[in-house]
């Protein structure tokens, strides 16, 4: 059954009346199903969202569950089909589904859910739509997946809605953990020097990051010193690190700017499309659950790269965000704290980013969750400061807040598990020991 706020002409002041107390009421006078439905908990609010297009940057598909009235999700103008999906994070039976529409209204659309988010079952249709609020109560659909799928628009817009409410009933599990899979991790890692030296540690760290055989590498910048040159690239990683180059997504440091033939220019001819998959150093990619971010924090003034990031955040569809850059907003070693970080952090902290790698201290260190601020909070991003890949170490000096571990001196590789709905990790030395264990987190 479905309720609407917007009246059609010549109703009557009873009729008027009685449509008032419906919706102040949330469907009570409708019988069981609909006191059942305003007893049903609101399932979607908060919840990872997507769209088949968005107007602009600050239109996006999570405006919509967000609770704030005021904000909204518009699609792309002039064109239909267009969606509006939401991610429950478990099965659910859905029913009660409301939606609050803002001028650019759908005169037809379904309510549809989905179990894996590719095959779809109508909970409702809509063929003669006049905006306003609709209220769809008395359901009984069950899957993980809602989405609002526009088929004609009712004005020669786009469509925009300011809120969509699902409420319903989880059915009290929680999906076992899938999507596993392994990831290694370094940054700051070979230095000039080979094997030959068996103070030479980046051959060390390459091979106990071979011997994990992880699904891919991440570097967290300062691959190459000390002015990562081509030729250095070549003389030195390419020995090592370079064994697994096909499967590495690196990010570039402060020693790759520092290349006579040009800023990066060493960097981006050795490491070539895998650094510049989408035509800048700053780029996206999905493995299972999880959207990780590779960020250039050289260029963190960049307009370019700040207005990508957030339309990319904006975009993600995964339950599960990982970032990683050079520059860490918090260290307690030598360099320390680098403000440059801040406004990154701050818009990943907005879209519920979980976990942040950097390099540039050369220790490892992990923090509890925290927000830009530095305020512990347990819907913070936990940062791990990982420069341990084969420079020389750093001290630690002023230990900041909310670090709950550190370790400078001995060399090594970050050991990263995820699942689609956790992460952990470990700090593991050159010589194949467990140096640190972080906790087991569960996605926001």
């Amino acid at each position: 059954m479905r309720l609407n706020a917007s009246a059609p002409p010549r109703r009557t002041a009873l009729s008027l009346l009685l449509a008032a107390v419906l919706l102040l009421t949330g469907g009570l006078l409708l019988g069981a199903p609909g006191r059942a439905d305003a007893a049903d908990p609101l399932l979607s609010r908060g919840r990872p969202a997507t769209s088949s297009s968005d107007e602009d940057a600050t239109l996006t598909a999570a405006k919509a569950f967000d609770g704030d009235p005021a904000t909204r999700w518009a699609s792309a103008e002039g064109s239909d089909p267009q969606w509006l999906r939401v991610d429950l994070g478990t099965p659910a039976t859905v029913t009660r589904v409301r939606l609050s529409w803002e001028a650019a209204y759908a005169k037809a659309y379904r309510v549809e859910v989905s179990a894996d988010g590719a095959t779809w079952t109508a909970l409702a249709t809509e063929t003669a739509g006049n905006g306003g609020s609709d209220d769809w109560t008395g359901l009984a659909g069950k899957g993980r997946y809602l989405r609002v799928y526009g088929t004609a628009r009712g004005t020669s817009y786009g469509y925009s809605l300011y809120e969509v409410e699902v409420y319903g009933t989880t059915d009290g599990t929680t999906p076992p953990p899938t999507g596993a899979f392994t990831v290694v991790a370094a940054g700051d890692i070979a230095a000039q020097c080979t094997a030959s030296s068996s103070s030479c540690a980046h051959p060390k760290t390459a091979a106990q990051a071979q011997r994990i055989n992880p699904k891919f590498y991440l570097t967290m910048g300062d691959n190459q010193y000390d002015d990562a040159r081509l030729s250095d690239y070549r003389a030195y990683y390419d020995k090592t690190w370079g064994a697994f180059k096909a499967k590495t997504r690196p990010v570039p440091g402060n020693h790759e700017t520092y290349d006579p033939a040009g800023s990066l220019a060493g960097y981006k001819a050795y490491f070539g499309a895998l650094a510049y998959p989408q035509g800048k150093p700053y780029y996206s990619y999905d493995e299972g659950n999880w959207h990780f971010v590779a960020l250039d924090s050289n260029s963190f003034d960049d307009p370019a790269q700040i207005q990508w990031l957030k339309d990319d955040l904006a975009r993600n569809a995964k339950g599960c965000v990982a970032a990683y850059f050079h520059h860490p907003l918090y260290s307690s070693g030598g360099h320390g704290n680098d403000p440059v970080s801040k406004p990154v952090w701050q818009i990943l902290y907005a879209a519920k980013a979980d976990l942040v790698l950097n390099g540039h201290d050369h220790h490892y260190e992990r923090f509890a969750p925290q927000d830009p601020n530095g305020k512990a909070t347990a819907d913070g991003i936990v940062e791990i400061v990982g420069g341990m890949g084969g420079a020389e170490p750093y001290p630690i000096e002023t230990v900041q807040p909310n670090s709950q571990k550190r370790i400078s001196g001995p060399y090594g590789v970050l050991k990263l598990d995820f699942t689609d709905t956790t992460y952990g990790w470990q700090y593991v030395g050159t010589d194949g020991s467990v140096k640190d264990t972080g906790p087991t987190y569960t996605c926001h």
